[in-house]
């Protein structure tokens, strides 16, 4: 079997409610990731691209989140109504949605000016 051309990753982590920190699949569906991977299948990427659920990212305050690899694009606010978008424009021509892709700034940092101060 050949090897994957991107493997996408997909935040499916509930938190409990009150938490801290927001969950990027409250309702508990991974309806993103479903969406997702059936586009996928749809756009005719089966075996060349990998739809994977992912636990938390640590990326809540940006979620529900999804990365993409080998770019690691980091795309965060993703609801289903993106799928198409990020199916067409990113996996199939190459081009990263921009308007979802999150600041470099924010990504693995406490510096991101969207996560809560530490006290």
């Amino acid at each position: 079997m050949a090897k994957y051309r991107r493997h996408m990753f997909v935040c499916t982590n509930q938190r409990e409610p009150g938490s801290a920190r927001p969950s990027c699949n409250a309702d508990g569906t991974s309806q993103l990731h479903a969406q997702l991977k059936q586009a996928v299948d749809a756009a005719g990427l089966k075996g060349t691209v990998r739809v994977n659920k992912a636990g938390c990212l640590d990326q809540c305050e940006h979620g529900p989140n999804v990365v993409v690899y080998p770019e690691a694009v980091w795309y965060g606010h993703v609801s289903t109504a993106d799928v198409a978008e990020i199916v067409a424009s990113h996996l199939v021509a190459g081009r990263p949605v921009e308007r979802l892709a999150l600041p470099d700034a924010c990504i693995h940092t406490e510096a991101c000016e969207h996560r809560p101060a530490k006290t």
